[in-house]
């Protein structure tokens, strides 16, 4: 079982930027590859970024690589997003989830097995 706790959305002006994190609670943190993914009002949940449990691996959305950049530290069993030069269209619930490690990160919400219960991120034009 693992248990995970999002933090550090809010409210920033374009431009601007967040940084996420998703604290992870009980056993083999290492041992699970990690996602981040949003979902904004009306719209489906999508697709951010994932990580391998080692961090070696990382795989981003079209719409955020160059501006996000996900990280683990396994010793604080903590994964982060860092948001750089964030839009509008980025406002949604971020939840951060968890999965038994696996050959390719994966970036389908339904392979992911925990997840937290997500942090608003609002980005004002």
């Amino acid at each position: 079982q693992v248990q995970l706790v999002e933090s550090g959305g809010g409210l920033v002006q374009a431009g601007g930027s967040l940084r996420l994190s998703c604290a992870a609670s009980g056993r083999s943190f290492s041992s699970y590859d990690m996602g981040w993914f949003r979902q904004a009002p009306g719209k489906e949940r999508e697709f951010v970024a994932a990580d391998s449990w080692s961090g070696s691996s990382t795989r981003y959305a079209d719409s955020v690589k160059g501006r996000f950049t996900i990280s683990r530290d396994n010793a604080k069993n903590t994964m982060y997003l860092e948001m750089n030069s964030l839009k509008p269209e980025d406002t949604a619930v971020y939840s951060c989830a968890a999965k038994k490690t696996s050959v390719v990160v994966s970036i389908r919400d339904y392979e992911y097995t925990y997840w937290g219960p997500g942090t608003q991120v609002t980005v004002s034009s």
